[in-house]
């Protein structure tokens, strides 16, 4: 009974899991991203929070850069350079931690994704090159999710996911709300 448990109730309950988080963001943010804009107002903790709900979920990720590049800008004219590199990283860390719903699903059961060439192709990486497939997945935007499914369906330790997935998300994040800013102080003379 003990193992039944185990094998069949856990994982269902896992993914279900998964998908009330996905659900309640999606209705709370992802029908109007606009309020993720909200939390730019407190600053680093305001990062995090809209990093973490936005790669919580597939919905939302690409809002997320443009918000955390935003406070970025505003950040930078207050703190110089060092603003929107602690941005980065809050944010970094942020999508790391959200990304553990990806890890969930995939722990509670490959059927989600069976079937999906890319998950095929993910899994296959993760098979072959184990932790650098994670890290250098995690530096790309908009393509890991299914690392995430992949890692949790063949029990990649969690906290090696966690720590891989904030190392890339933090060279990202750094790399393009750092970027923005710069370029956009430099064009800011520009325009008066």
């Amino acid at each position: 009974m003990k193992k039944q448990l185990h094998i069949r109730v856990i994982p269902l309950l896992t993914l279900l899991l998964v998908v009330a988080i996905t659900a309640g963001i999606y209705f709370t943010y992802g029908r109007h991203p606009e309020r993720l804009a909200e939390f730019k107002n407190y600053a680093y903790g305001g990062a995090f929070l809209v990093s973490f709900l936005g790669n919580a979920t597939i919905i939302l990720p690409s809002v997320v850069l443009v918000i955390l590049t935003n406070m970025g800008i505003v950040l930078y004219a207050t703190t110089g350079p060092a603003g929107p590199i602690i941005l980065g990283v809050v944010g970094g860390i942020g999508a790391a931690i959200g990304e553990i719903t990806g890890y969930l699903a995939g722990r509670s059961g490959r059927t989600i994704v069976l079937g999906h060439k890319s998950y095929a192709r993910m899994e296959g990486w993760l098979n072959k090159w184990g932790a650098i497939t994670i890290f250098l997945i995690s530096v790309v935007p908009l393509l890991f999710d299914l690392v995430g499914i992949a890692a949790g369906t063949l029990r990649f330790p969690i906290w090696k996911f966690i720590l891989l997935c904030a190392m890339g998300r933090v060279i990202l994040y750094v790399a393009i709300i750092l970027g923005a800013t710069l370029g956009w102080q430099t064009l800011l003379p520009y325009f008066g």
